[in-house]
């Protein structure tokens, strides 16, 4: 799979520029969600390159991560006369990268495209490494493939249009990256003032966090082995995320925080991960993000979801867990037994 260029952007318009005249194109389409189109849309819409683009809205949230949105997609992008040389601009979080860069990767088998997140948890984490797709039959990200945005653009401007829930949201998928880094990164996170954040060191810590993924995407591009480590939290957080879309839905990075709890408790009890460790993570988002109010009668719901985790190999349940911070170990299982303790350790708060 192609590398993916990143570019930390400090002039947009500049970058912008850049970026799309490296693409050949006939015409050229930009993707939002109608909460982008409001807020980030207008941000962009002057610049010279983007003149004349054909804008292509979706409904937001990840509710509208699905087959309907995407056939509209393709639907506006059929009538707007798209061609295999012309570009898509994905102008939103996660939900319009994955689904954007699906669609493009598979209209008239494939046309360029470039993601512009616009959220933390976009830029840190669903706008690099190449994965698309929508959701299907309830389950996150069911449909897909491994492609490659000619251009991804990071430029923080965007985070000042994010409400904290968001911010939160995105921090999450930092998080989880600082603990499969290193003590130093892990530490600067827990120690950061996320409620007054300063953005400019946030600005580094994301450009930090990038540099995590991109190094393992770039040794595993199509996720044989290192790159499972980007799913600490994720086993349990997608069955989290979605049990939730059949009720009040939380956001992706809530989800995977909430999963990191019970992934550091079977990290603990399996592979070593240090007490102390543990419980100052779960401390930090047990006070940020709260809990999600399950009980035991979600457990064989979310025991079934957990059993659809596209790293599954049989009919055992895989996760990747931490001996220590920055200690990873892939392809770990766990009996239904220690999956419900942990379920019981998230539940009670400890």
């Amino acid at each position: 799979m192609e590398k993916q260029k990143v570019i930390h952007s400090t002039e947009l318009e500049t970058s912008v520029t850049t970026a799309v005249g490296e693409c050949e194109r006939d015409r050229t389409f930009i993707l939002v969600d109608e909460t982008t189109e409001q807020l980030c849309l207008p941000i962009v819409a002057g610049f010279d390159c983007l003149r004349g683009a054909q804008v292509i809205t979706i409904g937001a949230t990840d509710q509208n991560k699905t087959l309907d949105s995407l056939s509209h997609v393709w639907t506006c992008l059929q009538q707007g006369g798209a061609t295999r040389h012309s570009l898509m601009v994905n102008l939103g979080g996660g939900m319009v990268t994955d689904l954007g860069g699906f669609a493009a990767s598979t209209f008239k088998r494939g046309l360029n495209y470039i993601n512009i997140p616009t959220t933390l948890l976009a830029m840190v984490d669903a706008s690099v490494g190449g994965k698309t797709g929508v959701n299907f039959g309830g389950l996150k990200n069911e449909i897909g493939v491994f492609s490659t945005a000619r251009s991804v653009i990071l430029d923080t401007i965007f985070l000042r249009t994010l409400d904290h829930e968001n911010i939160l949201s995105g921090y999450a998928e930092m998080l989880k990256h600082g603990l499969i880094a290193d003590d130093e990164t892990w530490a600067g996170l827990m120690n950061f003032d996320i409620d007054a954040p300063d953005y400019q060191r946030l600005s580094r810590m994301l450009e930090e966090s990038v540099k995590v993924k991109e190094r393992i995407v770039e040794e595993d591009p199509t996720e044989h082995g290192l790159r499972k480590a980007l799913n600490l939290g994720h086993t349990v957080g997608h069955a989290f995320e979605s049990l939730t879309l059949r009720r009040k839905p939380v956001l992706h990075g809530y989800a995977v925080a909430y999963g990191l709890v019970c992934e550091l408790y079977l990290s603990c009890i399996k592979t070593g991960f240090p007490t102390d460790k543990m419980r100052q993570t779960v401390s930090f988002v047990n006070e940020h993000y709260g809990r999600l109010p399950i009980t035991c009668d979600d457990y064989p719901a979310l025991l079934e979801l957990m059993t659809h985790d596209k790293k599954n190999t049989g009919a055992d349940i895989n996760f990747t867990l931490l001996g220590d911070v920055g200690d990873i170990r892939i392809n770990q299982t766990a009996t239904k037994q220690e999956i419900e303790e942990a379920l019981d350790f998230y539940r009670e708060g400890a």
